[in-house]
């Protein structure tokens, strides 16, 4: 009877054969081609990255406007305004957002003025209606100023002040989000050239493996690995073309393969049937990938192929399939992409309980964050699932590590 390899066994022959970390991902980012440019309007743009830089149309503001409701004044009129020496001074106009009226401010009046109306000329301050005696409630012929203002030009926000026309915004690489979406659209600008998304294929792999709600058998689980490996390229700015779980069959692997490269695929991504045991899938059917041991813990079994598409194949175990993603598909999805950064945000937190590491081997740790630093998200186990839901990052050791001691500083890859 034949049996799967524990995917942490290591021999010492295999020990001495494992390549590093930053190794195997030199060998995937090599790989990586840049994908075509595509101009998206903003309501499309969402997680993209830009492929040009964005430059500003227009000055920002492209007005001297208010930035408070009040008083459009001429400071001079208010300087020595006071609760007790209160100033009063004639309304002329009436300024909402948006108006294109152009009234002019003479000495001795205000115009009543809307935050982001058009500063009228001979005004050089504005005075909130907090400032006066009577506030909005009787504004329209007298402002009584009870509270001089800080200096000219209080309250005002200048034309450019922001930038100016031609300003970079944000830089060619960047991921768009809703900030970023929406400084571009305040600069006049409708449309952005973008990477297209890399088009991604998941494959699961394994004879014990069902759909979820099934009814199982002996022997056999529910397929976990094609949904978190499709969320987790979603995640990485890419569209999933297909999602399929096969057998332990060559010819079936073969041909989903075969039908994610009609559907255009960039990579597919395949999980289980790259370790030492029988029956290794994706190991017997599929020549063109190289197969290696990574020293890392856990994620050890790695396969690869350079290529259209290109061919990752991933352990089967949830936090292996989950870790070698994230150290290996994640950086390649984004390197396609132009991203400018291809890391996930790292810091240096203590631990708040000790743990052990592998000897010689990298070490990525579910970790939750608590008072103090962080603790480990799940007993020790690549096959936990469950205990991974919990989980904010990964503590990173290194492999010259064996042990980390509560207090220890260490190195935390966060989710977000």
């Amino acid at each position: 009877m034949a049996f799967r390899a524990h995917p942490d066994a290591v021999t010492d022959s295999q020990e001495r054969a494992m390549t590093t970390v930053a190794e195997h991902r030199q060998t995937i980012l090599a790989a990586v081609r840049r994908l075509d440019v595509v101009t998206l309007p903003l309501d499309d743009a969402l997680g993209s990255t830009l492929a040009r830089s964005v430059h500003s149309a227009v000055d920002l503001p492209p007005f001297d406007n208010s930035a408070m409701d009040g008083f459009a004044v001429r400071f001079a009129d208010v300087a020595a305004a006071s609760a007790a020496s209160p100033i009063l001074l004639r309304v002329v106009d009436d300024l909402p957002a948006g108006s294109a009226r152009q009234p002019v401010c003479r000495a001795g009046e205000a115009v009543r003025i809307m935050t982001g109306a058009p500063l009228p000329a001979g005004a050089d301050t504005v005075v909130p209606f907090e400032s006066t005696a009577d506030g909005l409630a009787d504004s329209l012929v007298v402002a009584s100023v009870v509270k001089a203002p800080r200096g000219i030009g209080a309250h005002i926000r200048r034309r450019g002040e922001d930038g100016r026309t031609g300003t970079e915004l944000v830089a060619q690489g960047a991921q768009l989000g809703p900030l970023q979406l929406s400084a571009i659209a305040a600069a006049n600008i409708p449309v952005v050239s973008v990477s297209r998304r890399p088009r991604v294929a998941v494959i699961a792999t394994g004879d014990e493996l069902v759909a979820p709600g099934s009814a199982m058998r002996r022997g056999q689980i529910p397929e976990s690995n094609s949904l978190l490996l499709s969320m987790l390229a979603q995640g990485g700015g890419a569209e999933v073309v297909l999602r399929r779980s096969v057998g332990d069959v060559d010819d079936d692997l073969r041909r989903a393969i075969d039908d994610a490269a009609a559907r255009g695929a960039d990579a597919v991504i395949t999980s289980g049937g790259v370790s030492a045991g029988a029956f290794e899938v994706v190991r017997t059917a599929l020549a063109q990938m190289t197969f290696v041991q990574v020293a890392m813990q856990p994620g050890r079994p790695q396969g690869f192929a350079a290529g259209d598409p290109l061919l990752f194949g991933l352990p089967g175990n949830p936090n292996s399939a989950a870790v070698s993603f994230e150290v290996f598909v994640r950086p390649a999805l984004l390197a396609m992409q132009g991203r400018t950064q291809i890391e996930r945000r790292m810091l240096r937190l203590p631990a708040a309980e000790g743990w052990r590491s592998p000897s010689n081997r990298r070490q990525y740790l579910p970790v939750v964050l608590v008072d103090g630093g962080v603790a480990p998200a799940a007993t020790r186990g690549s096959q936990r699932a469950a205990k991974l839901a919990r989980a904010e990052g990964y503590a990173v050791v290194s492999a010259d590590i064996t042990e980390v001691m509560a207090g220890d500083i260490v190195d935390v890859m966060l989710f977000s």
